[in-house]
């Protein structure tokens, strides 16, 4: 007789929704808004000028952030619904059918032709349509779309992300604003990328020095821009 564990296994797969749209949204928020407010202090623009552009693209990126988020994602939900209205259908129509169609996928991952279709009997008897969903089109509970949480999560988190280059700007002193605006950018995206690799369950150091190279690069080239030309580009 197979033992059940005394303590169920704890998976981060069912995070993956507001995960993504947490870290997306933090990420660019921060490298976004810090490379805009470091682009134009290279233009010699005045401090007042600068944290003017800070909170304008504070604004305008968590709306949009926000804005893209949900209509990608309602996309995918409206698509997803789709899918299942059809095999709802199927399954009304040719129930019979169904059952081998899913036999066939279990067989396909290695069970004996009886099995599976023991397996599919019994699936079925329980839940036809959610048993179809998460094996034969690939939806299950953990994955499914939510337009709502992904918008709020990534306009909350491009906010959030975007208030640490803004606030460095209040602080720091007018000759070292850029320095003072990419190392809290810098930092923060330090932390961004642990604390997003830590409840992923991926490696810290990675993901890390993801985050990190990245944002400095866009900091470093949006600089040059405005250096060059003495605009914001």
């Amino acid at each position: 007789m197979a033992r059940v564990p005394s303590q169920p296994e704890k998976h981060v797969v069912s995070r993956i929704g507001w995960l993504r749209a947490a870290v997306l949204g933090a990420n660019d928020g921060v490298v976004s808004t810090a490379s805009l407010i470091v682009g134009v202090a290279a233009a010699a623009a005045s401090p007042k000028e600068i944290l003017i552009a800070g909170v304008a693209g504070l604004v305008a990126g968590a709306m949009s952030m926000a804005a893209g988020e949900y209509v990608s994602v309602s996309s995918q939900s409206d698509t997803e619904e789709a899918e299942l209205t059809r095999e709802r259908r199927e399954l009304s129509d040719n129930v019979e059918y169904e059952r081998d169609e899913l036999a066939n996928i279990y067989m396909q991952r290695g069970l004996k032709p009886d099995l599976a279709r023991e397996v599919a009997l019994q699936l079925m008897s329980k839940d036809a349509l959610g048993a179809h969903a998460r094996d034969e089109l690939g939806i299950s509970e953990a994955m499914t779309a939510r337009p709502i949480q992904a918008a709020l999560t990534s306009a909350v988190a491009f906010s959030v992300g975007a208030a640490v280059p803004v606030g460095a700007v209040v602080l720091s002193p007018r000759g070292a604003l850029s320095l003072v605006v990419s190392l809290a950018a810098l930092c923060f995206l330090a932390l961004l990328g642990a604390v997003g690799a830590r409840i992923g369950g991926a490696s810290i150091l990675r993901g890390t020095l993801r985050v990190t190279f990245w944002g400095a690069l866009a900091m470093a080239l949006t600089a040059g821009i405005g250096a060059v030309f003495g605009t914001v580009v």
